[in-house]
């Protein structure tokens, strides 16, 4: 026992010594970050997901492998937009001027898609595919609600409750599994994807896309995909696998068409797990053991078979039990 307490003491020792050093790391990790305009989104790892749900006729439950991707933790606000239009003069959208709708941290509204596209590509993002908008919803636990399987009235915005859009980081008890918040009710969310009834019986398993040309209804023409209910939509719009559509230059029902951004993971990853470790050295370093084995966690969660970061958390384990 007296051995095993010294050797902790002495790790606890080096840790404290490369302290600073480590802090440094992080904190260039942290500005990397930034810099990739990824430090308000969630970081969705890769793995297999079951798209759809056989509540709906246009979207028969199939699995869906997905590479890492990031996705923004809240709808476009309308201060982001802002920015936007300042820096590339582009048009205001519909309702810019409604004062129940322009607050700062309301979500952009009046939006088509192809406003939703540029303003992605101008913060170096893109439109997140409808399958990366899906299982961010959806998250680990597949639900049938961002939240859970079952409806719930307080943890969204919908249904003419609240009479306008709420705040994009609004209803923190209705984030989804990923931490996305608003991803039912508040606002319609433009994805990539044409939309097709029948995609999903012919869509590939691997990173899909969405169909190369879309259904045309009729004289309706073609339509770009919608997900996630708004605010004067009724509570089954929320649903995580139900599918709406619209008109990509189409801003009717604007008071509720928004959208979020996406990016890819590619690189990121890497950046992200070694992140994590960091902060677990450091809060050892600190002797907060608990805070310790959530970032090494992190870490494993992006990277399992990381012989390194497992090693940590034995560490980490040992020194929780030598407390």
């Amino acid at each position: 026992m007296k051995t095993n307490t010294v050797n902790i003491e002495n790790t606890k020792k080096i840790l404290f010594s490369g302290l600073s050093a480590l802090l440094g790391v992080l904190l260039l990790s942290a500005t990397l970050s930034h810099a990739n305009g990824t430090e308000d989104m969630a970081l969705i790892p890769m793995g297999e997901f079951t798209m759809g749900d056989e509540m709906h006729y246009d979207s028969p439950p199939h699995p869906v492998v997905l590479d890492a991707y990031y996705i923004d933790k809240y709808e476009v606000s309308n201060a982001r937009y802002a920015k936007f239009m300042e820096a590339t003069g582009h048009a205001a959208p519909a309702y810019w001027d409604n004062r129940m709708l322009n607050k700062p941290m309301q979500p952009v509204v009046g939006v088509n898609w192809f406003d939703a596209k540029a303003f992605c590509t101008w913060e170096g993002k893109r439109l997140p595919s409808e399958a990366e908008w899906e299982k961010a919803a959806k998250g680990p636990e597949g639900n049938h609600y961002p939240w859970g399987h079952e409806y719930s009235e307080d943890k969204s915005n919908c249904c003419q409750n609240v009479r306008t859009t709420s705040n994009v980081d609004a209803y923190p008890k209705g984030v989804s599994g990923y931490g996305v918040f608003n991803m039912g009710g508040n606002v319609y969310e433009w994805v990539e994807d044409w939309y097709d009834p029948k995609y999903y019986v012919k869509s590939r398993a691997l990173n899909p896309k969405g169909p190369e040309k879309a259904y045309i209804w009729g004289a309706m023409g073609e339509m770009k995909v919608l997900r996630g209910g708004s605010w004067f939509a009724p509570s089954s719009s929320q649903h995580t696998s139900q599918r709406f559509w619209k008109k990509p230059e189409n801003n009717s029902y604007g008071i509720g068409l928004g959208f979020r951004c996406a990016k890819d993971a590619s690189g990121s990853v890497t950046e992200e797990t070694q992140q994590a470790f960091m902060k677990s050295l450091i809060f050892m370093g600190s002797r907060k053991t608990d805070e310790a084995l959530n970032a090494i966690n992190t870490a494993l969660k992006l990277d399992p078979e990381n012989t390194k970061f497992l090693e940590t958390k034995a560490l980490i384990q040992k020194m929780a039990s030598h407390k």
